[in-house]
């Protein structure tokens, strides 16, 4: 996030920036260097209506021309509208670490997708040594195409969906950052954008944050029930079970990393749906028990995909994003859908996503 700042803070400027909002915002009474020096406050109650979505862009715009990025709070039963004395500015694109990465994860994602070919594995299996094994699945490593382009396009379209959203309510953002898994069966651990700058307000968060041995995949409610759908029987049985092919798992993979990424806390997509529901309060008083329960479910599935996610939420921290306008709220529309959104988090969550059996 990068700020420009205006030269000074006079009351001259801040009598001119209350006469000009006046249409906007009826303004009761004024207080310079509050809550800091360079800071101001106005209180009173805003005129536009709360379900205009231009109002508060009018009284930022105005706010912005004079150096200054406008903060609505409510306090003891008013409304505060204050002045900080910066401007959002729109960062430099930097994309060299997002292309590496991005590479990166193109030959983790063929090798995860070479790893369920049969073909390949008896290959592998014969070799004696492992130079041999080695060269074998590098000469393949393009039969991984399938998976590598389908989870690509799960997860590049889920991201590039945060990132349109934030570019339409010009709040500035990143381009998505791949997150490779070397040398697994599921090839990456999904991908993030990084918000740059504050929203507007909670329905701006909301549409932001609103995508060998034998391996057996772990069932969530929904794949469970899809596979009994399909099959008459709950699957895996004592006999059978299905068998994915790379397209197939690129989407099973998909709805992993989409439950990964709805878990309600953080800076997680679940996190910032969560926030607008429940509030910043009850969300960070979540962090470490859910961090906690992620670091215990890796020991209890033996698997590094927990490990790997709870080290990403200690890396972005118990922190919450604290929009510019905070006294709107959600429409029904969108207060419904961020329901939805927490159910499907139970429906697609898997406890223990992958097991080695044989």
């Amino acid at each position: 996030m990068e700020f420009s700042q205006p030269d000074t803070t006079s009351m001259e400027t801040v009598e001119q920036l209350r006469d000009e909002i006046g249409p906007l915002f009826d303004v009761i009474d004024t207080t310079l260097d509050h809550p800091e020096p360079g800071h101001f406050r106005f209180r009173g109650q805003p005129t536009y209506g709360a379900d205009d979505p231009t109002g508060f862009d009018r009284l930022r715009a105005i706010f912005e021309r004079y150096g200054y990025t406008p903060f609505l709070r409510r306090e003891q039963g008013r409304i505060a509208l204050y002045g900080y004395p910066f401007v959002v500015a729109e960062p430099p694109v930097r994309w060299g670490l997002n292309l590496l990465l991005f590479v990166a994860t193109i030959f983790s994602t063929l090798f995860a997708g070479v790893l369920g070919e049969p073909a390949v594995g008896a290959l592998v299996s014969s070799a004696a040594e492992p130079a041999e094994q080695t060269r074998i699945l590098l000469m393949n490593l393009w039969r991984g195409w399938p998976f590598c382009v389908s989870i690509l396009l799960i997860l590049g379209a889920h991201e590039l969906g945060h990132y349109f959203a934030a570019r339409y309510h010009r709040v500035p953002a990143s381009l998505p950052y791949f997150i490779p898994f070397p040398f697994s069966i599921i090839g990456t651990m999904g991908a993030f954008i990084l918000q740059r700058g504050p929203s507007k307000n909670v329905r701006v968060q909301f549409d932001i944050g609103a995508a060998g041995p034998y391996i057996l995949e772990g069932n969530s409610i929904f794949y469970a029930t899809l596979k009994t759908v399909l099959f008459g029987e709950f699957l895996p049985s004592a006999t059978r079970d299905v068998s994915l092919n790379q397209v197939a798992w690129a989407g099973w993979v998909g709805l992993l990393v989409t439950a990964l990424n709805l878990i309600p806390v953080g800076q997680f997509d679940g996190g910032r749906v969560a926030q607008v529901l429940v509030g910043t309060r009850v969300l960070k008083q979540l962090f470490w028990p859910i961090l906690l329960a992620m670091i215990a479910l890796g020991f209890l599935a033996a698997t590094p995909t927990w490990f790997v996610w709870a080290a990403l939420l200690f890396f972005f921290g118990n922190r919450q994003e604290q929009p510019l306008d905070e006294i709107t709220t959600l429409d029904p529309t969108r207060r419904a859908l961020a329901i939805f959104t927490m159910v499907l988090f139970f429906l697609l969550f898997v406890p223990i996503p992958l097991q080695q059996i044989g």
